[in-house]
């Protein structure tokens, strides 16, 4: 069951949960980018948003998508979608350009400049983070 901030309106995974707490709107992360860039993200969001229990929030510098805690973080650059996702083990294999380990997982990142680079592998290693917190 889901909690919505009353200061913020932003939905949340409980009460109290922590998070940055101010409206943000989500076209100002995408102004000054290419639209390129834009439909990109709207097709991550359109395939994730419709996992069971995922809930959208925007801050100031990104999109974090949760379930119980973040597992998916977007962040619209100037040339490129970072893509920050995590996973039990390290994946230093491209498309992956950094992967770091903390606590007891590694956080990844990937970089998305075109439609093009959105392929199947992606979406498995987004899914296995969002199945990390289950």
């Amino acid at each position: 069951m889901s909690w919505t901030c009353p200061k913020c309106d932003r939905e949340l995974p409980w009460e109290d949960y922590r998070h940055y707490c101010q409206r943000v709107d989500l076209n100002s992360l995408f102004e000054g980018r290419s639209p390129e860039l834009e439909l990109l993200f709207d097709k991550l969001l359109a395939e994730v948003s419709d996992w069971p229990k995922v809930l959208v929030g925007v801050t100031p510098n990104c999109i974090v998508f949760t379930r119980r805690v973040g597992f998916l973080i977007i962040r619209p650059m100037k040339k490129w979608l970072d893509i920050k996702f995590y996973s039990k083990e390290a994946h230093p294999e491209k498309p992956v350009v950094k992967s770091v380990k903390t606590s007891k997982k590694f956080a990844n990142h990937i970089r998305l400049t075109s439609l093009d680079d959105l392929r199947p592998a992606l979406f498995q290693y987004i899914r296995e983070s969002y199945d990390l917190h289950i």
